[in-house]
């Protein structure tokens, strides 16, 4: 049974900071593209960053320079570290998973429930 839990969501002013953590049970980390994405209220889900089995990053273009994400293997955990916060970055945040490489946004078939992130 896979599962994928985030923490870390919250509030914070504009320019802050904040960390989203999502750890995998039921798969391992390292062997799956694993992905950030976003939804705000009245828009479609974006994606945001994604990290492949071999460590290879993409990233939206609205938080490039702005947003990391990273892998912890052996915690099968992922992260996004995301500095300089804007009101637009305000959106529920997802983390998602699926097998192999993250040549697309599409596809991802493990998903998170979803963590708030308030940026005022």
């Amino acid at each position: 049974h896979v599962q994928l839990v985030e923490s870390g969501g919250g509030s914070v002013q504009a320019g802050g900071s904040l960390r989203l953590s999502c750890e995998a049970s039921g798969i391992t980390i390292r062997s799956h593209c694993t992905g950030w994405f976003r939804q705000a209220p009245g828009k479609e889900r974006e994606g945001v960053a994604a990290i492949g089995p071999g460590g290879r990053t993409i990233y939206a273009d609205s938080v490039k320079d702005r947003f990391t994400i990273s892998r912890d293997n052996a915690k099968d955990t992922v992260y996004l570290q995301m500095n300089s916060l804007k009101s637009e970055d305000t959106a529920i945040y997802y983390c998602a998973a699926k097998w192999g490489s993250c040549a697309s946004w599409y596809n991802y078939n493990h998903w998170a429930q979803g963590t708030q992130v308030t940026v005022s």
